[in-house]
């Protein structure tokens, strides 16, 4: 038995959770969130908790029964406290600020790079150098952090670019100019 996906998920005070067909909507006080669950896995709500149980033991279903356990997890806690990352922008001249749905940022480039930001994911600038992106879903959280970071990577010299906060950038050294 999966030792993630038989702990029952605890659905907090002001959490509905509805499970239809093949989909389970949470709703909160930030959002409502769905998510389309494999028919290998079964998901039922009783007694104000979320229980997750495979159907079968097969190799597939034994992934799936984690997976899903965990993804309605964040589902919950999305909706209740919501989560955040931050990005740091490290370089001589790089700094970023917020233009109304638009994360401008300076990188170096000849011309400023414009990120739209998509729908339901807040940011905010502290110092021109530190990036704070906030959402309720956590698999959208982390796909615009990495559109972002992408934008500018850390490189290995001078550490120049954009990286996650508690992110280690491994430095090389440049040449030795012995002759």
């Amino acid at each position: 038995m999966s030792r993630i996906g038989r702990l029952p998920i605890r659905i907090p005070s002001g959490v509905k959770v509805t499970v239809t067909g093949g989909q389970v909507s949470v709703e909160g006080k930030r959002g409502k969130l769905t998510e389309a669950v494999a028919p290998n896995v079964e998901v039922r709500v009783s007694d104000g908790a979320v229980t997750v149980s495979r159907k079968d033991d097969s190799k597939l279903s034994r992934s799936m029964h984690g997976l899903y356990r965990r993804l309605i997890q964040n589902m919950v806690t999305g909706v209740t406290e919501g989560f955040s990352k931050v990005l740091l922008v490290n370089g001589v001249g790089y700094r970023a600020e917020l233009k109304g749905k638009q994360l401008v940022l300076n990188l170096g480039f000849s011309n400023p790079v414009e990120y739209a930001l998509p729908e339901g994911v807040a940011v905010a600038v502290e110092a021109n150098n530190r990036i704070i992106v906030s959402s309720s879903d956590r698999q959208r959280l982390g796909q615009v952090c990495a559109e972002i970071r992408s934008l500018r990577p850390p490189e290995p010299y001078k550490g120049k670019g954009i990286r996650y906060e508690k992110e280690f950038v491994r430095r090389k050294i440049g040449k030795t100019g012995v002759k």
